[in-house]
């Protein structure tokens, strides 16, 4: 062991950790931040001789080339000697490497691509607390190997903070060996950040102070790129020469993350930006101050839209410890924390898991490559959401890459062969092959956040990737150079056959190959696009592709009403026209306007449910039309038909009569008859195309055919329009309450003893007397009870305000009026 290495505390348990190797094959270590386990353990196992080649997975590149120089340097070597890295881009091993650090994507296709890890001995899972999609599968792969094909094969577990005994129990009740850190102290100072100010803000402020009251450098932990550049923007003008800014996040290129991670030039302290790249597996030289902003971004996967949300959230307990240590790695520091102190209670523990937030359909197919169709039989430490299961598989199968039984196709043995997510995969696959090369420059610019610019356009990005010079650029295309060839032998060996349309040299034709539920037509205004899948997007009006009228969308964020579009290229007609031969829907639409009251026809071109043509045409002369204008009244309603005063009375008249006979008469009610226009109105108006063709005589005749058989002819007799009053009036009766209502002068009534009633006799009317005023003088169910009763005090009212008229004692035996008494 390196001298140097030997002060760090997990020497400690170096010997416990060998034994339990060797005893069980398998073991999870817990150890602090700055205790040595990502560099000193490694170096333990194969200088003991417990392990003679080793894989060392690190969550992200930045930690991978860290630990790799880390360790090389210990041993006084160069990376690539005894240590070397492999990662996506950058490679870099030799014969004499018995370390290999790997990211954890990588090492996931190498157990796929050999599944007995031929002359590895020894595989370690470094910071598993991040909980990657990628670590949970790998892992779960590596413990099917070692329980069915290596029985030899070495598993470690390590982490800072995680649940040792869950993991533990996933690898068959491992040992667990816990390591004390070597941490300095570290204070904690809470600065609260009002509502009102911006996260951007408060950090800088707090830079600024912590500038003047401590020294060191300065780690500060922000959300994303965003606020990052605004913090720096902040910054700039007013820092001395003494002090150097530093932005560290996954799109940057490796020169720049190593600046950010490598000691500052003396007498220059350092204030390095970073997102939560930098809270695990690497140690930045000279920090002793952390701001911690208190949030990150997280990407949310929805799989009921298809869409990729991001979530600006607060940071769990866990990842704020994690913070606070790199104050305390290499001297006491201080950690400044942009929130009150009694807010840390209510954070979360931990971090939710990545397999239970994001498509998981790069797990499907991969997991089909391994012979699994039931993630239920692979060691996972978390179940994923079975909608997300489900969403994944619907779009391996929209891709070819499944069969109807969930196994693997010819197309999908050739996208699995592939260093890409399914969608790329697929677009690179399945190009023409004049298309292999561009199809897979497209594909590596996506997967690498930041290359040939941040700009909407894909085709402007692909010009400023082919053209760039810078070292990340040139080793992106070489990389792509490597995918082209791969695919075009993965298609020969598979026979995996061509594409669903020729993509002809049209980028947006090759990226649909991909997405092709997300090609978007221009909907109204500059901007505005409704995708293939239904929902909507958006670019800034000022956007160059904000008036295309086609485009593929490769990366959509935000909500499923109006994401908004990240990433996109333009289809040009001649391409939209062979994608639409090969996978358009035309159809004749007849349905319902709303805003015109009638029935329109067109003949539509779909691309899934978007609409692309729409070409108006004559109204077919069949039950469509009459279909689509009883849908139509379903929709909206009896209120938008003109029924007219007559087949308005008309039809409270029949409602009256089914609520007090029931049975058989139907229910009349205004929905009811809304969902069954079809049965009852169109056919007493036949032809009818709108609202306007239903006049009042035809829906009288519509109303009088919903009238039961044993009741038709009787309509008058039972629920009359009009009342024959004694004094020779037409008074009509009201039948929009629950009882009828017959609103008459009293005087009209006079020589009536019983109480006027219809329906049979059943339902006595309620008689609401009036004055000869027209005003109401009295509300009665009982008109003999009336006259005998209070008749005399209403009688001695109406004498004294109407004294021209009679007002007789006894109103039963006297002679019904209209009139006041003649002049004398």
């Amino acid at each position: 062991m390196p001298e140097e290495a030997r002060a760090l505390p997990v020497v400690e348990v170096l010997g416990g950790l060998s034994e339990a190797l060797a005893a069980r094959g398998s073991a999870i270590l817990v150890a602090p931040p700055g205790a040595g386990k990502t560099t000193v353990v490694p170096i333990h196992l194969l200088k003991s001789g417990a392990a003679a080649r080793i894989v060392l997975i690190e969550p992200r590149r930045l930690a991978a080339r860290a630990a790799a120089r880390r360790m090389a340097a210990l041993l006084g070597e160069e990376v690539g000697e005894t240590v070397g890295w492999r990662m996506r881009l950058d490679t870099r091993i030799s014969k004499k490497t018995r370390i290999e650090v790997v990211t954890e994507g990588v090492f996931t296709r190498m157990i796929l691509d050999d599944p007995e890890l031929a002359g590895v001995d020894t595989v370690i899972f470094d910071e598993f607390h991040e909980r990657s999609l990628d670590a949970d599968f790998g892992l779960a792969l590596a413990i099917d190997v070692a329980a069915a094909l290596r029985d030899d094969l070495k598993l470690l577990v390590m982490s800072a903070t995680l649940d040792g005994a869950r993991v533990a129990a996933l690898l068959g009740d491992a040992p667990v060996v816990e390591s004390r850190g070597r941490a300095f102290p570290v204070t904690i100072v809470h600065r609260e950040r009002p509502g009102t100010v911006t996260v951007e803000d408060a950090a800088a402020s707090a830079v600024r102070a912590a500038l003047g009251e401590e020294t060191g450098s300065i780690l500060v932990f922000l959300p994303g790129q965003k606020e990052i550049r605004r913090v720096a923007e902040r910054l700039e003008p007013i820092l001395p020469e003494s002090v150097m800014l530093a932005p560290l996040y996954g799109a940057l290129d490796a020169a720049e993350q190593d600046r950010a991670v490598r000691p500052a030039p003396r007498g220059i302290r350092k204030v390095v930006l970073a997102t939560d790249i930098a809270e695990t597996s690497l140690t930045i030289e000279g920090v002793r101050v952390v701001v911690d902003s208190g949030m990150k971004r997280r990407p949310v996967f929805e799989p009921e839209t298809g869409l990729t949300r991001l979530e600006t959230v607060r940071v769990s307990r866990a990842s704020a410890d994690q913070r606070a240590g790199r104050a305390g790695r290499t001297e006491p520091g201080v950690a400044i924390r942009l929130w009150r102190a009694e807010q840390t209670a209510a954070l979360e523990a931990f971090d939710e898991p990545e397999i239970l937030a994001t498509d998981l359909s790069g797990l499907i197919l991969d997991s089909a490559a391994w012979g699994v169709g039931d993630l239920g039989q692979l060691a996972l430490l978390d179940r994923p959401r079975p909608v997300a299961v489900g969403e994944a598989q619907k779009l391996l199968a929209e891709l070819g890459a499944l069969d109807a039984a969930g196994r693997l196709t010819p197309a999908g043995e050739a996208m699995r062969k592939l260093p890409l997510p399914p969608r790329l995969a697929h677009m690179v696959a399945a190009a023409d092959p004049e298309d292999t090369a561009t199809a897979a420059d497209l594909a590596v610019l996506l997967t690498e956040r930041g290359l040939g610019g941040t700009d909407v356009d894909l085709e402007d990005r692909l010009r400023r990737l082919r053209t760039g010079r810078d070292p990340r650029s040139k080793a992106a295309l070489v990389l792509a150079r490597r995918i082209a060839a791969i695919s075009r032998s993965a298609a020969r060996a598979h026979e995996a056959g061509s594409a669903e349309w020729p993509t002809g040299g049209d980028v947006g034709a090759i990226l649909a190959l991909g997405f092709p539920d997300r090609v978007a037509f221009r909907q109204g205004q500059p901007g505005q696009f409704t995708l293939a899948n239904g929902r909507g997007g958006q670019i800034e009006a000022a956007a160059a592709l904000s008036n295309a009228r086609v485009l593929v969308v490769a990366e959509i964020q935000g909500s499923a009403a109006a994401g908004r579009i990240v990433s996109a290229a333009t289809l040009g007609k001649a391409a939209l026209d062979r994608i639409l031969s090969a996978r358009g829907d035309a159809e004749e639409v007849v349905a319902f306007v709303a805003e015109a009251r009638a029935v329109r026809a067109w003949r539509m071109t779909k691309f899934g449910k978007a609409v692309v043509e729409r070409v108006p045409m004559p109204l077919p002369r069949d039950e469509r039309t009459a279909a689509a204008l009883a849908e139509g009244i379903r929709r909206t309603g009896l209120s938008r038909l003109n029924f007219g005063k007559d087949g308005d009375r008309l039809l409270a008249r029949l409602r009256f009569l089914a609520r007090a006979y029931g049975p058989p008469w139907p229910d009349l009610g205004e929905e009811a008859l809304a969902e069954i226009a079809s049965e009852w109105l169109l056919p007493y108006a036949p032809g009818a195309s709108s609202l306007d063709d239903l006049t009042g005589d035809k829906l009288i005749a519509a109303l009088k055919g919903l009238v039961p058989p044993q009741f038709q002819g009787r309509l008058e007799e039972l629920a009359p329009g009009h009342y024959d009053a004694p004094s020779g009036s037409r008074v009509p009766i009201r039948y929009d309450e629950d009882q009828p209502v017959l609103a008459i002068r009293v005087q009209e009534l006079f020589g009536l003893s019983d109480h006027p009633a219809i329906a049979d006799g059943r339902l006595p009317l309620t008689l609401e007397l009036l004055s000869p005023a027209h005003r109401p003088i009295q509300i009665t169910k009982d008109l003999p009870g009336f006259w005998q009763g209070s008749w005399a005090d209403v009688r001695a009212d109406l004498r004294g305000r109407y004294p021209k008229h009679e007002w007789p004692e006894d109103p039963a035996a006297a002679k019904a009026t209209a009139r006041a008494k003649p002049r004398r």
